[in-house]
């Protein structure tokens, strides 16, 4: 069993910076590949960004990439999402989640999730 608790969420103008981070609780946090997601309203759940167990190998959605940063420390049993140059594009409920197996890209092979943080960017 695995918790998730996500932070740092807030209200950015557009070019700023944000820092997600995602606490974990469970003494199997390193076994797990981490995501992160993001909800728009009126749309459906995407992907963001991945990292692989030990954190050698990342996955950014081609939106994100070059200004987003997914990176983990399995000894906090933490998982932070560095966001640069934002856009209102990027306005969403981002999400971390925990997976064992399967297309990382897939929030169908998450089988934990926490609660959402809510990122606002304005024009």
């Amino acid at each position: 069993q695995v918790q998730l608790v996500e932070s740092g969420g807030g209200l950015v103008q557009a070019g700023g910076s944000l820092r997600l981070s995602c606490a974990a609780s469970g003494r199997t946090f390193s076994s797990y590949t981490m995501g992160w997601f993001r909800q728009a309203p009126g749309k459906e759940r995407e992907f963001v960004a991945a990292i692989s167990w030990g954190g050698g190998n990342t996955l950014y959605a081609d939106s994100v990439k070059g200004r987003f940063t997914i990176s983990r420390d399995n000894a906090k049993n933490t998982v932070a999402l560095q966001m640069s140059s934002l856009n209102p594009e990027d306005t969403a409920v981002y999400y971390c989640a925990a997976s064992r197996s399967g297309s990382v890209r897939n929030d169908r092979s998450y089988d934990y999730w926490g609660q959402g943080t809510q990122v606002t960017v304005s024009s």
